[in-house]
This record gives C-alpha cells, structure tokens and sequence, in this order.
C-alpha cells in the first residue's frame, strides 16, 4: 500500500539516514570516528536520576497529567528559572507549557496555525524539523539565508515585502544549529518589530541557549518589550542536563499561542510522565553548579577541535554556540557530499554535510563535539592526525 502522499513530499529524515550508515559501517568492522548527530555524550546528572526514581516511587505520578499544560509546580519551577535566567516574568497560569521534548512543540505549533499555502520564514540552514512540518502541513516554507558576512542572522531587511505581509510564522534558533552563531539583544528587538509590523508568529527555538562560550551572553527573546505579543519560544533539558532520551522541555511566550499549542498537543499526546515533570525540577534547581561543569567540557573539546582543523589550513572562528563546528569545505572538494565522503572513506570521519541543513548550507560540514568515545580529547586528536596523514594536500 502506497504511503500518504504528506510522506512523499518529505526527504529522509538525515540524521537517521547518518545513524543508518554508522550502524553499517561499524557491522563491516570499520573503526568511525563519530562527529555525526549532535547527542549529548555525558550521561544525565545523579541528582536527576534520582530524583526520578523517588518519583516514579509515587503512585500520583503514574497517571495522566490532566492538567493539559503541566504539573503547578513544574510550571512555577519553569517560572522561577526564568525570572532568575533571564529577568522575565512568565505566568505559570496559561504562558508555559510543558512539552515532551522541544521537537514536538515545533511541529505541533505549524500545526496550530499553518494552513494550506501559508507562509512560513525558515532559517536556511537550520534543524530540518521547521521546513518539513510546513510542508506536511502544505504550507510554502520561504528560506531566509544565513550567511557569515551576516553573521549567521537572517536579513530582515531584505524580505521582499509581499512575502512579508503573506507569512504568518518565522522560525528564528540561536544559539544556532548548525553555524554555532549567537543573537544579539538588539537582533531579536529588530525581529519583534519586524514581526509586529507584519502580524508575524516568532518561533524562537532555544534548545542551545545554555550552551555559550566566552561570556557570549544568550537570551531570550522574551527579554524584549512586547515580546509576547508576538512570539512563543521552545525550550529544552537535552542539551543543558543531557536528558535528550527523557523527551523533555517547554514552552513559554504570548498566552494564546500556548493556548493553541496546548490544543494541538490535547488531541495528539497525553502530556509528559509526571516523574519527569519533577526530575525537570530537580534539574533547575541545581542549574547553578551544574552548568559551568557542562560548558567547560565542551568548551576544551570546541577550542581542540578548532585549533587542530586551524593546524590543517582553516581560518575557523572558535563558535560562540552550541556544541557544533561549522567548517567551510576546502577548495579542492566541488561539494559538501563530496568532501563528507572523503572525510569517511580516506580518514574513517563522520561528519554531516552542510547541505543536510538546506542549500545555504552547501559549501560547509558540521563536527559535533558530542563523541561517543571514551576519550574524547583522543578521538579529536586522531581525527586531526587522520586528516593530516590522508589529505596532505587539503588547501593547496
């Protein structure tokens, strides 16, 4: 039986196109050093686990959360952190929502508002979810460039206007996958604005916004005046307390795009376990002496990373974001694919072509820093010592 036509609209799913290949090449006995999917490689804190486990002790937790937004008190510890985090004040009551994962919520929110022939602003490159979900719901998913003399920030300025009065969701993420850039302040006051004045829906998708180096500071875009009035944004505990497995997160901004996202989620999912719900809480109540401990591993894997690619004739920046390397392509390669390619078969590297992430992204590959490998700063090193010994000639 032939799939629903919304199915074959859609291009493979990447990264589990990538782990399809990783499973292969490992089964033929081939040694891989992974710089693949972006999974965090650390395991999820005791104090997390435990507090699971006290909770799932308790019968209360075992049942639906018929709340529909999430347990008072996960809401309130939500709240809570992001008064402390970013000096917001987000009403427990009707402007947060619980989310089983980050990801969900962005699908489901095109789905609360995208009909047929909508148009939505999509990052270009950016996480695959934004283009694919505005496709499936038939909606016209128009890039906007990221480009490094722009420092990785869309052009507000140069959306032709007609587009601009047509759309009715941009989806903005920074720190960003897969560049690595950060926002301003200042960029999302320029993005409120530029969504207020054409009646726009911010989807700001904050999974990275604790993962920052160098004092770089990450906001929220709920930080701006008006803010709610036109924007919902996602956030997530996979990357801060490395709990992608969980599948937990939320949602927070303007009361009735909550509203409307809760609806979806209503006829969709029955909300997250309510033991999760409180290991969340445990997890940001101890955010403060958790985080620096998480930043400054990845911070030693990005600066060996980036200054043993520097060693090999790259002029890379050290990102200010996230746990990725975007790494332009060498002259000597026509092609993303085709450098991912040669990175894998001449050096035994998996990396993600920058095309993975859109057309914008041809001309680049991405290296995670999250590397399941029992030394990591070993793994980086070979990686380094690979490309030197079988690419000699790399940036001739």
């Amino acid at each position: 039986m032939d799939v629903a036509q919304r199915l074959q609209r859609i291009p493979p799913y990447p990264f589990r196109e990538i782990a399809m290949l990783k499973a292969k090449l490992l089964a033929e006995g081939k040694q891989i050093l992974d710089f693949g999917i972006g999974d965090p490689d650390m395991p999820t804190p005791d104090f997390v686990i435990e507090a699971l486990c006290e909770a799932a002790q308790d019968p209360s937790t075992h049942q639906y959360d018929e709340s529909g937004y999430g347990i008072p008190e996960y809401k309130q510890a939500v709240a809570d952190f992001a008064k402390k985090r970013f000096g917001i004040e987000v009403n427990p009551e009707g402007e947060i929502q619980s989310l089983i994962g980050a990801k969900e919520a962005l699908a489901h929110i095109v789905w609360a508002y995208i009909d047929p022939s909508d148009v939505v602003l999509v990052p270009d490159p950016a996480y695959a979810v934004f283009k694919v979900q505005t496709t499936w719901c038939g909606g016209n998913a128009v890039p906007m460039a990221l480009r490094v003399e722009n420092d990785f920030l869309p052009d507000l300025g140069s959306i032709p206007a007609r587009v601009a009065e047509a759309a009715k969701i941009m989806f903005l993420n920074y720190p960003n996958n897969p560049t690595g850039a950060v926002a301003p302040l200042e960029f999302y006051e320029e993005a409120v604005r530029f969504a207020r004045d054409n009646e726009i829906l911010i989807v700001q998708d904050a999974a990275y916004v604790e993962v920052s180096f160098d004092e770089a500071p990450c906001h929220s875009i709920l930080e701006v005046d008006g803010a709610k009035d036109v924007a919902i944004e996602m956030h997530s505990f996979s990357k801060t307390f490395n709990m992608t497995g969980w599948r937990l997160g939320w949602a927070m901004g303007g009361a009735e795009y909550i509203d409307a996202l809760s609806k979806v989620k209503s006829n969709v999912d029955s909300g997250t376990f309510m033991a999760i719900q409180r290991a969340g809480i445990a997890a940001l109540a101890r955010y403060d002496e958790w985080h620096p401990q998480l930043i400054a591993e990845y911070q030693r894997r990005r600066d060996a990373l980036v200054e043993g690619l520097n060693s090999l004739g790259w002029s890379l920046e050290k990102p200010r974001g996230t746990f990725y390397v975007w790494a332009p392509v060498p002259p000597s390669f026509a092609s993303s694919a085709e450098f991912t390619h040669a990175l894998l078969n001449d050096c035994g590297i998996l990396t993600t072509p920058g095309t993975a992430y859109g057309t914008t992204g041809e001309g680049y590959v991405r290296f995670s820093l999250t590397i399941p490998a029992e030394d990591k700063l070993c793994q980086i090193q070979q990686a380094v010592a690979n490309i030197r010994q079988n690419m000699p000639d790399l940036w001739a």
